[in-house]
Order: structure tokens, then sequence, then C-alpha cells
């Protein structure tokens, strides 16, 4: 997707992972498409590189320029929603494929940097959850018992060297890993084309269908793409209208970046029990001195428009822990898909023989997107596989029912919120930079004023199912609160599932055609 078009830069953005990747030029045939260029859709690419299969590989944007280059690169294989939650959730037969298939993933990237010598900060470090205040010490000992009966190596302890968390009680997970993520995609980017994968940015696709031939893929610019197979490995999916929809939701995440000197901090991965919960590593600055990274605050995409505050609160609560926390470098922002059972989806689609699908990256999407490369190459070339069950795209989360209710009630709220009144009444009193909803009638308009003047007005109705849109300042973009679509002032899409642009409209004085 090109979510490297929203106005946050993340800490990882300075590395170009293909420079000159072109939009595909013509229309052409592969073995396998794969739609999505983040660490799924490159990793599926390597492994079925690796198995002699001819790929192409497309995206809305540029190379890895998705959600992709927005994750704080966590490689840590235990359930990002704590493993009592997973295990009470799919059972230990299926919690410890989980465990097992996550595990694999951290190896896998591990063997891929070493074997191509891809110089991005691996490494293997202990991950720390520790007890929030407001938690009940019971909350460890759940999940040592979870850890047990699943197979996860677990240790007890008591005091970090944090401010405020001298007694505090905690546990050690051993063997965790984390790295650069788009420094190890450059790598695995330059060994794709060196076995002949083809990569295509700025090539939407708009449509995907298969029939007993083969699979069909249409790009807005016309172009055709035929193959044998394709993977849709997009932050959301965008060939699927309603299924996966239903049992995942999008959430705003937010990070920070600051300096810290080199061995202030333990080099480690570090959560806590809070909801949302925080999360925080540290990866290699400037002039020999470490960035530390800060995550959390996160709630449901399109629900809040208060950056501001989100960030202020992580600042605040880092800042009581690491006391000689330096200047802030950055902040961003970036969408996860949380499923109803905390795997993700990834597979075969369900009624279809040729296109597969991953996605649910449900906070872990490095892990997942690597988990992805491990299974769908062999359900391509009709193999069994370990994890498959695990991940099945088809699957009936039948013991989130109550969350399944709650997540899709947004639909429903949102409906709701299209009939009132507009956040202003004229567009008139947009401000330059300023976004706002303002009503026409009987529809509303997605208005911005651009720093420069110029007044933007689109549909504020999203072009996937049609829901409610709303306004990002932070990002200065329209996010959809029902599946997770992103667009730009000028309605061009930034992230799926959405594929067409929005709608313009004022076409008088006060509008600009998007460009």
């Amino acid at each position: 997707m090109n979510a490297m078009r929203e106005q946050s830069r993340s800490v990882w953005m300075d590395v170009e992972v293909v420079s000159d990747a072109a939009p595909l030029a013509e229309s052409t045939k592969a073995d396998v498409a794969i739609v999505g260029a983040g660490i799924a859709g490159l990793s599926i690419a390597y492994e079925l590189a690796l198995r002699s299969r001819s790929v192409i590989v497309l995206d809305r944007g540029p190379i890895a320029g998705g959600m992709t280059a927005r994750t704080t690169a966590h490689l840590a294989p235990s359930c990002d929603d704590s493993l009592s939650e997973l295990l009470a959730m799919r059972g230990q037969e299926l919690a410890s494929g989980f465990q097992a298939s996550q595990n694999a993933a951290v190896d896998r990237i591990e063997a891929i940097q070493a074997e191509l010598d891809i110089d991005c900060e691996f490494r293997r470090l202990d991950g720390i959850l520790f007890l929030d205040p407001a938690s009940e010490p019971s909350v460890l000992d759940d999940e040592v018992s979870a850890a047990s009966e699943i197979g996860v190596k677990v240790e007890r302890g008591r005091g970090l060297p944090l401010e405020t968390l001298q007694d505090r009680a905690f546990l050690r997970y051993p063997g965790q890993a984390t790295f650069h993520p788009l420094k190890y995609l450059r790598g695995l980017a330059e060994a794709l084309e060196k076995k002949g994968a083809r990569l295509h940015a700025f090539s939407a696709v708009e449509e995907i269908s298969e029939d007993q031939g083969g699979v069909h893929l249409r790009l807005t610019s016309g172009h055709m793409v035929d193959g044998s197979y394709v993977v849709v490995a997009t932050n959301s999916p965008i060939h699927d209208l309603f299924a996966l929809h239903t049992k995942q939701a999008p959430y705003r995440t937010y990070a920070m970046g600051f300096e810290i000197e080199r061995g202030a901090l333990a080099d480690a991965l570090y959560w806590d029990t809070e909801d949302p919960y925080h999360y925080v590593r540290l990866t290699s600055g400037a002039d020999g001195k470490d960035v530390l990274i800060v995550g959390g605050e996160d709630h449901k995409t399109g629900e809040a428009n208060d950056a501001p505050a989100r960030f202020a609160a992580l600042e605040s609560w880092i800042r009581v822990l690491v006391p000689e926390l330096g200047p802030e470098l950055y902040r961003w922002s970036g969408q996860v898909m949380d499923t109803l059972d905390y795997c993700a989806f990834i597979g075969r689609e369900s009624g279809r023989e040729r296109t597969f699908v991953t996605t649910g990256d449900s906070g872990q999407g490095m892990t997942h997107g690597v988990v992805a490369s491990l299974i769908i190459p062999d359900l391509i070339d009709g193999r069994d596989n370990p994890y498959a069950a695990v991940y099945d795209p088809g699957r009936k989360p039948i013991g989130a029912a109550a969350t399944f209710v709650t997540e899709n009630s947004t639909a429903a709220t949102n409906l709701a919120q299209y009939l009132m009144p507009g956040e202003l009444e004229s567009v008139e009193e947009l401000e330059p930079g300023q976004g706002a909803i303002v009503r026409d009638g009987l529809s509303k308009i997605a208005a911005y004023r651009g720093e420069d003047g110029a007044l933007y007005q689109r549909s504020a109705v999203c072009t996937h199912l049609g829901c409610h849109l709303h306004w990002n300042s932070l990002e200065k973009c329209w996010d959809c609160p029902c599946h997770g679509s992103h667009f730009a002032p000028d309605g061009s899409v930034l992230n799926g599932p959405a594929i067409a642009p929005l709608t313009e409209v004022g076409t008088g004085q006060h509008a600009r055609a998007a460009e």
C-alpha cells in the first residue's frame, strides 16, 4: 500500500528498499502474482523463488512502503494478546501450533539474514513482561501456567533497572529477537531480483478473478497479469468485500523514538500488562547512541483524532521509567488488524482454489508475515503444512462470539454518524491544513484545505462498503473505522481494502481535481 504518503515518518523510513522499482509497463504472466510488497509479500515471494517459481510482486505504492514501514519490529514469538487468552480461545493443540509457527518465523528470519549476509541489526534478546500497577498479580500467574501448557520457556523475576520498577514482578522470555525491518527487506529484495522475481511499485490492482485456467489481475493502468496463483498480502485484503472483514478490526497504534545513551538501558523487548499495553525496544541511532522506541495508546481506527494526547501519554509514561531519556527524534502511527482469536488469516481463500490470503497481523505483523511464507508456498505446491490449521482463513472463531458482536457494531454506529450534522457548517470555515466533514443536503463531504489554500472536496463515503470516513489530523488522511481503508486528501487510496478513490464532489469554484 502507499502509507508512505501519510504524514508521519518512522525511525525506519530513511532506508529505501528498492530505489528503482518501476510501475508495470505492460501486461504479463507469472506462476504466482503477489499483491502487496510488505514483509509478507516479499517473504512469500522469496520462498517461492527458491522453489523456482516465477513471481511478480505488485504494490500500490513503493516497495515496503505500507504498514511494514510503520512497525516497531518486535520479533516476539509469544502471543501479543497473552498466552492465557490464546490458550482459552484456541485450545492447547492450536495454541501450541501458533507458538511453534511463530518460533519458526523468527528462526527463518535469522537464517535468511545470515545466508544473505544482510546487515539488519538482527539479534536475539530477552522479552520482559512486567506487571502494570493496575493489574492483578494473578495475570503473571496465568501467563506462567499457560506457558507451561503451550511449551513456552518463561522465568519469573522481580525488580527491573527502571524507575518505579525496582521491586516489580516480571516474566522473562528468553530467545526473542528484533531487527531493522527495512534493512532486512532491502536485502531480501536484492536477492529476489537476482533470482528473477519482478517487483513493481505504483502498480495498483483493482480486480482479481480466477477460473479453471488460472488467475487474472487487472491494474488501474489497464494492464493485466495472468498467472496460476495469486496471493493477496495487503494490510487488509483488497479482494474480499465481507467475509474476512467481519473477523478482524483495524486499530491505530502510536510510536515514538527518543535518543538514549548506548548502554543506559539493557537491550531487551519490554511490554506491560496494561490494556492497551505499552511496548519498548532499542535500535541503533546516530553518533554512537541508541534510539529508544516506545509504542502503545491504541484505539480503533477512525474513532479518535487526538494524536497529540496519545503521544503526550506515551512520553510521560516512558520518561517516568527512564528519566535519563534524551530528546524526541521520531513520532509516527501505524495500523494493525486485530483478529477475533489473536491469530492471522493465512492460507487458501474460502471457496477458491488459486487465491491465497494473509491478513490479520494482530500486533505481530513481522512474524505473521514470515509465517505466511512458511505456509502458502507449501499449499501452492500441494503439500501439507503443520501450521495451516492454526491460520485457516475459513475458520469460525466460535469462542469469540461476544467480541464479534462488539467489533462489528462499528458499522451500525457509523451509519448513525452519517445521519448526524457535519463538523463544520461550511467549507469556508476550513483553515489551511485542516480537514473536516461538512454536510451538503443529504450528503456529507470530506473537505480538506491545503497549506496553499487549495480546497479538496470528496465524498465522505468509503468506496469499499460505504462507511462514513473520519479525518486523521496527524497523518492528514481520511480513515475508515469499519475496515481500515485510508484515503489522501485528494481522495486517492493509501491503504486497502478500498480500491477506488473517493468520488469528487462540489466541482465548482471551491474544488480542485485530484492530482
